[in-house]
């Protein structure tokens, strides 16, 4: 009788062994090789799928996660196709389900708020308090048993509320 040796899948072999090291080589084989989760949030994964749906749409992404001491913001842009050129601030929204409600209707009127309020700060520092701007969203809708998602972009979904410069 022969014996064969044991081979292992790769992915199988890291994991018989118990350390941080090859923890992290899974996680990078799992992204590389397309893994659905590959480790990432829903609200991640449907940041990601936001900024590669507005990147085929013409606006340059030019900060993720920008945040400071009021709020962030989830994606700013550059409008290539407005003339123009048009400074988006977008905030993603990702639901695996419309039971809560669908994910446009997460941004309520203090949403609103904090993220105006955000944007201002972020057009004082970049110096771009002359220049066209506005707000969308992106609401996404990602089922868990679906590999890719609805997506829906509201263009100038909301005016800035609050107080300051913006307002007058």
């Amino acid at each position: 009788m022969m014996i064969r040796p044991l081979i292992l899948p790769l992915a199988t072999a890291i994991l018989l062994v118990p350390d941080r090291h090859a923890m992290t080589v899974w996680s990078r084989i799992r992204e590389s090789v397309g893994g659905k989760r590959a480790g990432l949030s829903l609200g991640k994964r449907g940041e990601q799928a936001a900024e590669r749906f507005l990147a085929r749409r013409g606006l340059k992404i030019v900060a993720r996660s920008y945040a400071n001491h009021i709020g962030e913001i989830d994606l700013i842009a550059i409008d290539l196709r407005s003339k123009p050129r048009t400074v988006v601030f977008v905030e993603v929204k990702t639901r695996q389900s419309d039971l809560r409600g669908l994910p446009v209707e997460a941004v309520d009127e203090r949403k609103q708020r904090q993220i105006t309020e955000t944007a201002l700060v972020y057009l004082r520092q970049h110096h771009l308090l002359e220049c066209r701007f506005r707000f969308d969203i992106v609401g996404i809708m990602w089922p868990a048993e679906t590999r890719r998602p609805e997506i829906k972009h509201y263009v100038n979904a909301f005016e800035p509320t609050g107080r300051g410069q913006l307002f007058a």
